[in-house]
């Protein structure tokens, strides 16, 4: 199996666990909506930053912020610095979601640990950290 399938089945497995608990504890996004929220940043993001980032069209991205917003995940508000652009911003109910896709990562991440041992998760970690310097265009 090549590494980069190696890669994407634990990777699929995070997101599907994580979106599980949150929906479980009585948030209603969808993983395309979350792939997109999971990318606004702390200060707010511009629509075309979010599309670039989540690897969808502009378009696509509108149409996904539009159900975040409608659903109370996110809020448009004007970029103080470009009066003609808005930012996508999380609201408080958005971030009620994160204690509990942390809660979960970290079951996950307690769970690989017994299974392939602290210093093989430690070596897996700076590994991947070491990665993340050459292949993360948002690093």
């Amino acid at each position: 199996m090549n590494i980069g399938l190696l890669l994407f089945i634990p990777s699929r497995e995070v997101e599907n666990r994580i979106l599980a608990a949150v929906v479980a504890a009585g948030f209603e996004i969808t993983q395309a909506q979350a792939r997109v929220l999971m990318r606004v940043g702390s200060d707010g993001t511009r629509l075309t930053e979010l599309a670039e980032a989540a690897q969808v069209t502009k378009q696509t991205a509108g149409f996904l912020v539009d159900q975040l917003e409608k659903a109370g995940y996110v809020e448009r508000v004007p970029d103080p610095t470009d009066g003609r652009a808005r930012l996508v911003r999380v609201t408080d109910k958005a971030k009620e979601a994160v204690p509990v896709a942390n809660a979960e990562m970290a079951r996950i991440e307690a769970e690989w640990e017994r299974h392939i041992g602290k210093r093989r998760m430690a070596q897996l970690r700076e590994a991947l950290e070491m990665l993340g310097e050459i292949t993360d265009p948002y690093r």
